[in-house]
């Protein structure tokens, strides 16, 4: 399971302003002399605030703008980077989302909303290295939530530090105990460790959880057709992929965190003659046309 994409939690930075304005549909500001930096301030937290309004609706390309003038208006607030920094990271503009978190951070630097979001981001990069700094700064500043963790621990599953990952996916399922993500990459790291039953239990976790999953069904599958029971292996591989289709495609199996055995191990069973027509059977209804309501 890769990171999430759900950790955006624009609260904690409109939890900082002190002021309720209405999501307005101009974004300028007449800059003029008569515009003191009491009433630059005032308009820059408004704009701030619009943001996060904006951002709560995935109104994405109105609350960017807001937030960059924001910036420029109140450049010595960190509220206008932090806000700027997490909407560029949900838009994948790491980059620039990097440079106004890290500004952010300079500005206030005991807010761990910042270091999560950076962090995020930093993953998101592949600079797992530096991604784990700042999620452990995050925890220590108070910022424990889930989705913090889970962020650590995928860093640390890339970076092949399997001991503290599964201790970091423990401490989130400590924190709530259907949450089947971090479960199912606790199986992923057995899976590389050559425990293929432990594996397989935290995956059959997982899938009672929530069974509509694929990835755990999937993975139940690799590991039971590699010890041996092929054919149950390949009826759970062909009921994973009919749940989700994606999960038949390595690139995307790689993408969430899948090992270098486990990944091996999945071609194997992909090559099968079985699943090779279940691929077929998908690639046609992909291709199908949709049926015009009459």
């Amino acid at each position: 399971m890769p990171r999430h994409h759900w950790l955006i939690a624009l609260g904690a930075c409109a939890s900082v302003l002190m002021t309720e304005a209405p999501v307005r549909s101009q974004v300028a500001v007449p800059l003029t002399p008569k515009l003191n930096q009491e009433q630059l301030e005032e308009e820059g937290l408004k704009l701030i605030d619009d943001a996060i309004q904006l951002s709560r609706f995935q109104q994405y390309e109105w609350a960017i703008p807001r937030a960059k003038l924001a910036t420029q208006l109140v450049p010595n607030r960190f509220e206008g980077w932090y806000i700027l920094g997490t909407l560029l990271v949900q838009e994948e503009e790491l980059e620039e989302s990097i440079a106004a978190l890290k500004r952010a951070k300079r500005l206030e630097s005991s807010e761990g909303g910042i270091y999560s979001i950076l962090g995020a981001a930093y993953f998101q990069s592949g600079e797992y290295e530096l991604a784990v700094p700042e999620l452990e700064t995050a925890l220590a500043l108070g910022d424990e939530s889930i989705e913090v963790l889970f962020d650590l621990g995928n860093a640390q599953l890339k970076l092949k530090d399997y001991n503290k990952a599964i201790a970091t996916y423990e401490r989130a399922v400590k924190q709530r105990d259907d949450f089947w993500p971090a479960i199912n990459n606790i199986g992923l790291i057995y899976y590389e460790q050559g425990n293929l039953e432990a594996a397989i239990k935290k995956w059959e976790t997982a899938i009672n959880i929530d069974s509509t999953m694929a990835e755990p069904k999937l993975a139940v599958a690799v590991a039971t057709y590699a010890l041996g029971n092929q054919e149950k292996g390949l009826e759970l591989a062909r009921e994973a992929l009919s749940l989700d289709g994606r999960y038949g495609d390595i690139e995307f199996l790689d993408e969430n965190l899948w090992g270098e055995n486990l990944l091996q191990a999945t071609e194997m069973v992909f090559q099968t003659p079985s699943l090779q027509a279940v691929f077929e059977e998908l690639t046609e209804k992909s291709f199908q046309p949709e049926e015009m309501e009459p």
